[in-house]
């Protein structure tokens, strides 16, 4: 405590590190003369200088006095304590001035410059070793004796004492330096296998990385593409409700035409009939009977009827087969449009072709029961016997009769709840019998188990169980065969992710189910090449 205290004392207030050549001011503080020497220039031109201490000021430089007594108690202390890590280990026989040692004696306990280990003892007793401060560490703290060897059963560094009459006596031992070696043999064995690691770790990060940035790129890339897509849709949309109002506007103004030529012809009927009335009124007016007798076109005044007849007909014609707007023509343009518009987004997303597949009842286990229709596999509950054939699973498994060996693909299937039940995909030449025939035991089958609402995927005999549990009875699996990728989703309230296989397939690939318990059945019409851009 009272050397930490001293060297605290000893450390320039400006550098805070022990004094440089320290000087001293008239005020009686004392810096190192490099950090006073950049203080005082800083405060030229300002008017007068001070002391950064005690802020005492003076109206000339201050003179700089170099303390003697201090550059004294400096190199005392630093000789004292050479473990002072800024200045290494010094020599302890040089006492005017730090001198680096180069060699430390075990015996002496004492670090040596050059010169003091030209004149060191050579006797073997007299060990050296690198420069080090912790030299009493290296000596038994019981025997104070050198530590020379090494004991195997305690794993301790001990003294030939130790040896020889102390508590390591009977036990195995080695010598510091053969066990050192045989230390550092282990540890360059595993830093070996660290640095196998540490590649191993940075090609993880690497392939991280370029499928982040994968990633990124599809997302930019398939952003875009919906955005041209339903900019393209606005586009047309657009267009189309311009189409269809064109021709609701044609339609009402062929209808408005003709109905003004109607309310026209009957405007001009109705005038005339104004005047023949007004012209028989002019009649049954007059008092003089041959004028009234003598009037040639009384006839005429009574010839309206066939042109009522045929008003009518235009009329009643008008209202009710042209009076209307065309409804079905609109609907037809309109649904013509949307249907050409459909086609053009159709072009544009993933397109399902549905594809039927059946089981194959040749590869199906013989207690396994297969429906008629082929889609669907019962457990051994229902107890169906076939004849024997290579191509028979001997557990209680089945392959489609359809499989991939391109393209994008996907299914779905249905099991029942709370049974015992798997599906995936697998080579043709998988095992039949043994252990590697269970799907999921080999690198040739790729598998999703269910049971009791808890998940599990597996492949090479690797299982890893999923952190769901979800009550779901249908899944379908994605298969993007050129990609190597094999997806699972829960068809639950929304499609939810279950896991993602990625591998490089080199056979085709055979729908797998297995089933225990229960039942298990491929969907009508639910599978199919996915087409897209």
């Amino acid at each position: 405590m009272a050397s930490a205290d001293l060297r605290k004392e000893l450390e320039c207030s400006v550098c805070l590190n022990v004094y440089t050549d320290p000087v001293t001011l008239r005020c009686g503080h004392s810096f190192c003369r490099v950090c006073i020497d950049h203080v005082l220039e800083a405060q030229v031109g300002s008017g007068g200088y001070c002391c950064p201490e005690c802020r005492q000021e003076f109206h000339d430089q201050p003179a700089l006095q170099r303390n003697i007594t201090l550059c004294k108690i400096v190199e005392n202390v630093l000789s004292a304590q050479p473990d002072l890590e800024e200045f290494g280990v010094h020599c302890t026989y040089c006492f005017n001035a730090p001198v680096p040692a180069i060699r430390s004696c075990l015996l002496c306990e004492a670090s040596l410059c050059e010169n003091h280990l030209s004149v060191h003892s050579k006797s073997p007793e007299h060990v050296l070793c690198d420069p080090t401060t912790t030299i009493k560490n290296r000596k038994c703290s019981i025997h104070r004796k050198i530590l020379e060897y090494y004991c195997m059963e305690d794993s301790a560094c001990i003294c030939v004492s130790c040896c020889l009459i102390g508590e390591h006596k009977g036990h195995q031992m080695e010598s510091m330096h053969v066990a050192s070696e045989e230390k550092k043999k282990k540890l360059r064995n595993i830093l070996q296998k660290l640095m196998i690691k540490r590649k191993e770790t940075e090609k993880s990060i690497q392939s991280l990385q370029e499928c982040r940035q994968k990633v990124q790129e599809q997302g930019h890339s398939e952003a875009k593409r919906i955005a041209s897509l339903f900019r393209d849709l606005r586009r047309q949309l657009e267009d189309l409700e311009k189409r269809v109002q064109t021709e609701i506007s044609r339609q009402a103004e062929l209808v408005s035409l003709s109905v003004s030529d109607l309310i026209q012809n009957l405007g001009t009927k109705k005038d005339e009939l104004s005047r023949k009335m007004h012209h028989i009124e002019e009649l049954c007016n007059m008092m003089d009977p041959m004028t009234i007798l003598q009037e040639s076109n009384t006839g005429d005044l009574c010839d309206f009827e066939d042109e009522d007849n045929e008003d009518r007909d235009r009329h009643a014609k008008l209202l009710h087969n042209g009076g209307d707007l065309d409804v079905f023509q609109i609907s037809h343009t309109l649904h013509t449009g949307l249907s050409d518009i459909i086609s053009v987004i159709n072009g544009g997303i993933y397109i399902p072709k549905t594809v039927d597949i059946l089981l194959d009842v040749n590869t199906a286990h013989p207690h396994l029961f297969i429906t008629d229709d082929r889609k669907c596999a019962c457990g051994p509950e229902y107890y169906e016997v076939y004849p024997q054939s290579p191509e028979r699973f001997q557990s209680l498994q089945v392959l489609s009769s359809h499989s991939f060996s391109s393209g994008r693909h996907y299914w779905e299937i249905e099991g029942s709840q709370s049974e015992f039940w798997s599906v995936g995909v697998c080579y043709p030449s998988i095992d039949r019998k043994g252990p590697q025939s269970s799907f999921g035991n080999s690198n040739k089958s790729w598998c999703l188990s269910m049971y009791d609402d808890e998940y599990a995927v597996s492949h090479d005999s690797k299982l890893i169980e999923l952190p769901v549990k979800i009550s779901v009875k249908r899944i379908r699996i994605y298969l993007d065969y050129e990609a190597g990728q094999l997806s699972f989703y829960a068809l639950c309230d929304s499609i939810r992710h279950l896991y993602t296989f990625t591998n490089t397939f080199t056979e085709p690939l055979h729908i797998a189910l297995g089933v225990k318990e229960g039942f298990i059945g491929i969907c009508s019409g639910e599978s199919g090449e996915v087409r897209g851009n």
